[in-house]
C-alpha cells in the first residue's frame, strides 16, 4: 500500500500524476492571477511553460515575471459572483482577437492543454486543445439543490424535511408555515434554470410575511422552484471527498464562516477553516456522510473526482443542505499543503486516467491534513468598490464571550494582514496571515471582525453579523453511523 504521508512516496505520486502536463505548454483561466500563483509554480516545476489567461490581478501575491507569460481579457460587470461564475465558460470560448493570438503565439504547434477551474466545461475543446481541470456538463448540471434532496434519500444519509414548491405565494406560504419548527424561520433556495448558483446568491432567510414577499419577488424572475427548509442552528461545515473507480475516498471536516443579519434577515459568506474540529463521533458521522453520497454519485451517474457535501453541525447531528460536484474551496482548504497532490489528482480522475491510487492510500494523506490546518477569513462585497488594491497590518483583539472581536490598523508587523482589491462584482477581502487560528478554534468570530473592519475603514455595508453557535459542545453517547 502507498502511504501519501511520506514525503517520498507523495512525491514519487506527484510526478506520476503530473506526467498529463509535463513538459507541454499550458494555458491557466481565465481566471484571477493571483490565484493561479502556486499552480505556475507547480507547473513550471513540470518543465510546462505557462500562459496566464488573466481577468484580473486579484489580492494577494502573483508570480513573478520569469515565471509566466500573461494576456490580459475583461470581464463585463456582474452582480453576483453566480453572474462571474456563468460567464467563464461562454468566455473561454469566444475570446478577444489579441487574447486568441497571443494563445497562438504562445503555442503555435498546438501541443498545450487548457488547465481551467470547474466552472468551464471539459466536453469541448477550447481553441483546438483539450480541457484539464473544467467538468463535463452532467456533472456541473448535478449541483442543483432540489436534486440535492433526492440524493440525500438514495444514498441513505439523514436529512431535515423539506418541500419543492414553484415560485407561488400561496405555496411557499403554505410550505414555510409547515417547516417553520422555531422563532428563526426557514431557508429558501432557488433551483439552477437559468444555470449554475453559488456563493448564497440564490439562498434566501425567511421568517415572516415580509420577508416571503421579498424573497418571492427575487426568485420569481429567475427560478421555476424553491427548496424550502426548516432554518438550521448549528456550525455550518463541509466534508468532502474524491469519488474512485473502486469507491470513495473522504477527507475531514471544514468549517464554513457563514455569518447571519438579522436586521436585513441574510446570510453573509466568508471564510473557510480546517482548524475546527468537531467532536470524533460527529467527524466520523460527517465523514459516513460522504461516503454514501460519493458512492451513490459513482453508481447512479457513472461520476468521478472530487465532491463536497455543505451543510450543518445540529443538535442532531450533521444534516446535509447541498451538493457541490467539483473541487470546492472547501477542499482547497483542507488540502492545505497537499493542495498540489490533490488538484493534479483531480485533473487525472476527470481526464479519466487511472491513477493506480485506492481509497484507503488516498485517505493516507488525513494525518498530514490533521497536521497541517488551514483557514483564511475573507469577505465579498458586491457592488462595493474599496479603490484598488491594499493591505493594511492589524491588531486583533477577542471579544470575551467569543462572539466576535475587534481588529484595528496599527504600523506594527502583528501577525494579521488585511489584504483587500477590487473585483468586477465589487471587491474581495481577506486576513491573510492570520495568526489567530489554531487547532479547535474556529473562524467565524473572526470572520465577523473582518467585515466589521471593512464596514468601519471602507464603508462596505456588511451591517451587523453575528457568527452562528456551537451547539454540539457536548456529544450525546451513540451519536454517528458507520462508514
Amino acid at each position: 500500500m502507498i502511504d501519501l504521508a511520506d514525503h517520498d512516496t507523495r512525491d514519487t505520486v506527484v510526478r506520476r500524476l503530473g506526467e498529463v502536463f509535463a513538459g507541454r505548454p499550458v494555458i491557466l483561466g481565465p481566471g484571477v492571477l493571483a490565484g493561479y500563483t502556486r499552480v505556475v509554480r507547480w507547473l513550471g516545476a513540470l518543465g510546462c511553460p505557462v500562459l496566464v489567461v488573466s481577468t484580473m490581478r486579484g489580492a494577494g501575491p502573483v508570480p513573478a515575471d520569469h515565471e509566466y507569460d500573461l494576456v490580459e481579457i475583461e470581464l463585463p460587470r456582474t452582480a453576483s459572483i453566480t453572474e462571474e461564475y456563468r460567464l467563464l465558460d461562454r468566455v473561454a470560448r469566444d475570446l478577444p482577437a489579441p487574447a486568441v493570438a497571443a494563445i497562438e503565439a504562445f503555442d503555435p504547434e498546438r501541443r498545450g492543454v487548457w488547465w481551467c477551474g470547474p466552472f468551464v466545461t471539459s466536453d469541448r475543446p477550447i481553441l483546438g486543445r483539450p480541457v484539464h481541470g473544467g467538468r463535463p456538463r452532467a456533472f456541473l448540471d448535478l449541483e442543483d439543490k432540489l436534486l440535492a434532496e433526492e440524493i440525500w434519500v438514495a444514498a441513505g444519509v439523514p436529512a431535515v424535511p423539506s418541500a419543492i414548491v414553484p415560485v407561488d405565494d400561496a405555496a411557499l406560504a403554505q410550505a414555510t408555515q409547515r417547516l417553520a419548527t422555531s422563532e428563526l424561520g426557514v431557508v429558501w433556495s432557488g433551483d439552477t434554470r437559468d444555470g449554475f448558483n453559488g456563493g448564497g446568491n440564490y439562498v434566501r432567510w425567511v421568517v415572516d410575511a415580509d420577508d416571503r414577499e421579498t424573497a418571492r419577488g427575487f426568485f420569481l424572475p429567475r427560478c421555476d422552484r424553491v427548496r424550502v427548509i426548516p432554518f438550521l442552528e448549528g456550525v455550518p461545515c463541509s466534508i468532502h471527498g474524491f469519488v474512485l473507480p473502486e469507491g470513495t475516498a473522504v477527507l475531514r471536516p471544514v468549517e464554513i464562516a457563514t455569518l447571519r443579519e438579522h436586521a436585513r434577515r441574510r446570510f453573509v459568506y466568508g471564510g473557510l477553516s480546517s482548524w475546527w474540529d468537531p467532536a470524533p463521533a460527529d467527524r466520523e458521522e460527517m465523514r459516513a456522510v460522504a461516503r454514501r453520497v460519493g458512492d451513490h454519485l459513482r453508481t447512479r451517474y457513472g461520476y468521478r473526482g472530487a465532491f463536497g457535501v455543505d451543510g450543518v453541525l445540529t443538535v442532531d447531528g450533521f444534516r446535509p443542505t447541498e451538493l457541490n460536484t467539483r473541487q470546492p474551496a472547501g477542499l482547497n482548504t483542507v488540502a492545505g499543503v497537499e493542495l498540489r497532490l490533490l488538484s493534479l489528482l483531480q485533473v487525472n480522475l476527470l481526464a479519466g486516467i487511472d491513477t493506480g491510487l485506492t481509497v484507503s492510500e488516498v485517505e493516507s494523506v488525513l494525518t498530514l491534513l490533521d497536521e497541517h490546518r488551514d483557514g483564511v477569513p475573507v469577505a465579498v462585497g458586491d457592488g462595493h468598490s474599496v479603490g484598488g488594491a491594499d493591505e493594511v497590518p492589524v491588531t486583533f483583539t477577542a471579544d470575551p464571550e467569543g462572539r466576535g472581536g475587534r481588529l484595528e490598523r496599527t504600523t506594527e508587523l502583528t501577525g494579521n494582514r488585511v489584504v483587500l482589491s477590487d473585483t468586477t462584482t465589487g471587491f474581495f477581502a481577506k486576513l491573510q496571515p492570520c495568526s489567530e487560528l489554531r487547532p479547535g478554534t474556529r473562524i467565524a468570530p473572526l470572520n465577523v471582525a473582518l467585515m466589521e473592519f471593512l464596514d468601519r475603514e471602507y464603508g462596505a455595508g456588511f451591517g451587523s453579523l453575528t457568527a452562528a453557535t456551537d451547539v454540539r459542545t457536548v456529544t450525546p453517547p451513540g451519536r454517528g453511523f458507520p462508514a
